[in-house]
């Protein structure tokens, strides 16, 4: 291939500017986790070494030939999934999430976000034609229904991200606009109702951390010492950073992150930590990152060739978008304190590596797309 296009070429048709500003990110996000838990800096660094080899490995993976599989990438999540309510599950932060395979350790419902967005690409592109009949259309919530049982049992923050991914993905496959507009004219009741029971003291549908999130963020004074005490000290870290920030790394006394009052500040609350230290003009350049980010993706998708490289490249483009919204959204105090990372910023291994490939995906889009123009 590269002996019949030549260097050039390839070049050519690679987003190296869709590379780049993914690989800012991360170093931004390197430099503010040292800032927290230095001794979580190498790690993460070794991360994104493992991240970029995987996105780089995938970017040259034709999707066509990887979509073939979407079968087994569907059934393979579920397992991965249903693994975590075995003896190899593992709690933290008061929701069963984690895999333990000895020295290994990941999140599967974060591998689900990249693994969804390829079997629904594949999905919507051999029923196009027929998605918005009745059969295809319940049968979509159905498959994404299985999956999401265990994932809301594990963590609701992420089954409203995967949901809200499937919503765009349903959209961009040619879902009728106003089917879209009967569902948000449901979805709005719906959702004023399910809070109405949730903050029920007797409630049976989420767990009672779940609940008392909520609660912290409907009543914050109520909750000051305890559920909203985090999502308090990230306001007041942010609004405390002003225009440049106290410094990066510094040392003062009135410091939130120095005076150890947000406790995962290198994971959910770390857009507080760069509020703080880099200031109003440190976050507003994670947030263009971010956006950057998406956009280039939404671009690409724009332009694929085919229904699935459309699906696959506007997925990503919505997790990218509406994950880093609900982060910041937690960190400002805009929506209930939910557990997500800041993708490619917050620390941990799975979260990033998974956003990395879901990135390879749209880069092999973007690259077979120009190939085939070329040709």
């Amino acid at each position: 291939m590269f002996r019949q296009h030549g260097i050039r070429e390839f070049l050519k048709d690679y987003d190296f500017k869709l590379i780049f500003l993914v690989v800012s990110l991360t170093v931004l996000g390197i430099f503010a986790i040292g800032s927290v838990r230095p001794s979580l800096q190498n790690r993460q660094v070794m991360g994104m070494a493992l991240s970029i080899f995987g996105m780089l490995a995938v970017s040259f993976v034709d999707y066509h030939f990887v979509l073939k599989f979407y079968h087994l990438i569907y059934v393979v999540n579920i397992i991965l999934l249903g693994l975590v309510f075995s003896p190899l599950g593992d709690s933290a932060g008061g929701a069963r999430r984690w895999l333990e395979l000895g020295e290994f350790r990941f999140q599967p419902s974060e591998l689900a976000k990249i693994l969804l967005i390829l079997f629904f690409a594949q999905y919507i592109m051999l029923n196009r034609e027929r998605l918005n009949s009745f059969g295809i259309i319940l049968l979509s919530l159905v498959l994404i229904g299985i999956p999401m049982v265990p994932i809301v049992k594990e963590d609701l923050s992420t089954t409203i991200v995967i949901a809200i991914v499937f919503c765009v993905m349903m959209y961009l496959g040619g879902l009728s606009h106003k089917l879209i507009l009967a569902v948000i004219a449901i979805t709005v009741p719906v959702t004023v109702i399910f809070l109405t029971m949730v903050i029920r003291p007797d409630q049976k549908i989420l767990a009672d951390y779940q609940q008392k999130r909520i609660l912290a963020w409907l009543y914050p004074d109520e909750y000051k010492d305890t559920e909203a005490y985090q999502q308090n000290n990230s306001m007041m870290a942010i609004g405390s950073g002003q225009l440049l920030g106290k410094g990066y790394n510094n040392n003062e006394i009135v410091s939130v992150k120095n005076g150890n009052f947000i406790s995962e500040g290198q994971t959910d609350f770390i857009f507080a930590i760069i509020g703080e230290e880099w200031g109003f003009i440190g976050s507003c350049l994670i947030i263009i990152l971010q956006f950057l980010i998406a956009l280039e993706c939404a671009l690409i998708g724009w332009k694929a060739r085919d229904m699935a490289g459309h699906v696959i490249a506007g997925g990503v483009a919505g997790l990218v978008c509406f994950q880093s919204f609900i982060n910041i959204g937690v960190a400002t105090g805009l929506v209930p304190n939910t557990g997500l990372p800041l993708p490619f910023v917050s620390y941990g291994l799975t979260s990033l590596v998974s956003m990395y490939l879901g990135i390879g995906f749209v880069l092999n889009v973007r690259w077979v797309s120009r190939r085939a123009r070329n040709d």
